[in-house]
C-alpha cells in the first residue's frame, strides 16, 4: 500500500475547464465526512504495507474545516497501519487560505500544501471562473511558505487568448515566489464543460497546438534551467520535494481511493467509486461499498505500462515488460515504438523506453498509438 487518496467533493463554484466531480453546493458537509470516515473503516482490511502518504483532493478539499481534515487524518492513522512521518497533502485554493487556517491545518497534520493557482493573471482567471485574484493567489502562497516547507503550485498553460509573453510572466512570478514544486497543465476541452459550451458557440477559440507546445517547451526549459527536475509530465521538482503521492501513481503502486469518485488500484483491480453524493453516502450508511471492479487483464497491464511509463522521466521498463508480462510483449513494443524513435519522439535508455524533449509535448498521443487493442483475444 502507497498512499490513500480521500475526495472532498465540493467547490465554491465550477471552473469553466473541470469536469472533475464536485458539488458547488455546501450542503452535507459534516455528513459526507462522516461517510468517508466510515468508508475508511469499511476498508481497513485492504491495507497490507504502511501507509506511505494520505491525499486530500477533489473538489476543493479546503473548503473542510481543519477540524474536519483533522478527524479524518485521525481516522485514517486508527485504521491503517501509517508509516512514521507520512507526506500528508492538502489541495486549497487561494481563497481558502488564511493565516489562521494554515496554523490550523499544520496543527491537524497536514505538512504538504498543493495550492491551485492555475494563473497570476486576473483576465486569465476570469476566463476560467476562478474564485480568487491574482493578488490573493501570491498572497496565499506567501502566507503558505511562512508556515510549510512542502508547497506546491497548480500552473494552466495553453489558455485562450493567452501569449507566449504572458505565459512567461506567469512563470516569472512563480521562480520569484521560489515555491520547490510546480504541476503545470495544458488546458484541455473538456465535455460537458462551460468551456466545451463557449468553444461550440464561438465565444471562446483554443490556442493553436503550435502555440501551446511553444509554451510547454518553455516551461520545461525555464523550470529545468532553474534547479526543478521534469520528472513526470506535469510535474517539477526541486531535490527532495518530488510528489511521494503522485511518484507513486506513475510507478504503478497500489492505493485506496475514498470518498465519491474517487479511484483505486491494489496492483491487479482498478476501482472507482459512484459520482454521485447522495448515492454514495447512502450505500455507505448502509454498509456497502458503492464501486465498480474492475480486473485488468495483460493487454490492460501492457496499457497501463506504456501510458504511466512515457510520462514519467524513468520511462517504460522493456525489462519488467518482459518480467511481468512475457518477452513477446516487450519485441512487440519494441517493433511498434520504431517508428516514433526513428521521428526522435522516443528513445531507448538504461533499457527503458523513454520520450524525448520533442516527444514528451506529444507522451499521451503516443502511449495511445502504442496500445494493444485485444478485441478478438489476440496476443502479440
Amino acid at each position: 500500500m502507497s498512499g490513500i487518496y480521500l475526495h472532498i467533493p465540493f467547490c465554491k463554484k465550477a471552473c469553466h475547464y473541470c469536469n472533475f466531480h464536485f458539488s458547488t453546493t455546501g450542503d452535507y458537509k459534516n455528513e459526507m465526512v462522516e461517510a468517508i470516515k466510515k468508508e475508511l473503516r469499511l476498508r481497513k482490511n485492504e491495507a497490507i504495507l504502511p501507509v506511505e502518504t494520505i491525499y486530500f483532493g477533489g473538489g476543493t478539499p479546503s473548503m473542510l474545516s481543519a477540524t474536519a481534515i483533522s478527524e479524518l487524518i485521525a481516522e485514517t492513522y486508527s485504521q491503517f497501519d501509517v508509516a512514521p512521518n507520512p507526506e500528508i497533502t492538502l489541495e486549497a485554493n487561494p481563497d481558502d487560505l488564511t493565516p489562521s487556517y494554515l496554523v490550523a491545518l499544520k496543527n491537524a497534520g497536514v505538512n504538504r500544501l498543493s495550492i491551485g493557482v492555475q494563473s497570476f493573471h486576473d483576465t486569465e482567471l476570469t476566463l476560467m471562473n476562478r474564485a480568487h485574484s491574482g493578488k490573493q493567489a501570491i498572497q496565499s502562497v506567501v502566507w503558505a511558505q511562512e508556515l510549510f516547507e512542502n508547497v506546491s503550485i497548480d500552473l494552466l498553460f495553453g489558455t485562450p487568448h493567452t501569449t507566449i509573453t504572458d505565459w512567461k510572466k506567469n512563470l516569472d512570478t512563480a521562480l520569484k515566489l521560489d515555491v520547490p514544486h510546480i504541476s503545470s497543465y495544458a488546458l484541455t476541452l473538456e465535455p460537458k464543460t462551460a468551456l466545451e459550451h463557449f468553444v461550440k458557440k464561438g465565444v471562446v477559440s483554443l490556442l493553436d497546438e503550435n502555440d501551446v507546445e511553444e509554451q510547454f517547451l518553455f516551461l520545461v526549459d525555464t523550470l529545468t534551467a532553474n534547479g526543478y527536475a521534469h520528472y513526470e509530465l506535469s510535474s517539477f521538482g526541486k531535490s527532495g520535494y518530488h510528489s511521494k503521492n503522485n511518484t507513486a501513481y506513475w510507478m504503478g503502486k497500489s492505493y485506496l481511493g475514498i470518498g465519491p469518485s474517487a479511484h483505486g488500484f491494489d496492483g491487479a483491480h482498478r476501482y472507482w467509486n459512484i459520482s454521485n453524493n447522495a448515492a454514495y453516502m447512502k450505500k455507505i450508511e448502509a454498509g456497502q461499498l458503492p464501486q465498480t471492479v474492475e480486473k485488468l487483464s495483460v493487454v490492460d497491464k501492457f496499457n497501463e505500462a506504456i501510458m504511466i511509463g512515457l510520462r514519467a522521466s524513468w520511462g517504460v521498463s522493456l525489462s519488467l515488460m518482459e518480467q511481468d508480462l512475457g518477452k513477446q510483449y516487450r519485441v512487440h513494443l519494441e517493433q511498434q515504438a520504431q517508428r516514433f524513435i526513428d521521428e526522435k519522439l522516443l528513445h531507448i535508455e538504461d533499457n527503458s523506453l523513454k520520450t524525448t524533449r520533442k516527444g514528451a509535448f506529444l507522451a499521451d498521443g503516443i502511449s495511445a498509438d502504442l496500445f494493444l487493442i485485444d478485441l478478438l483475444g489476440v496476443k502479440p
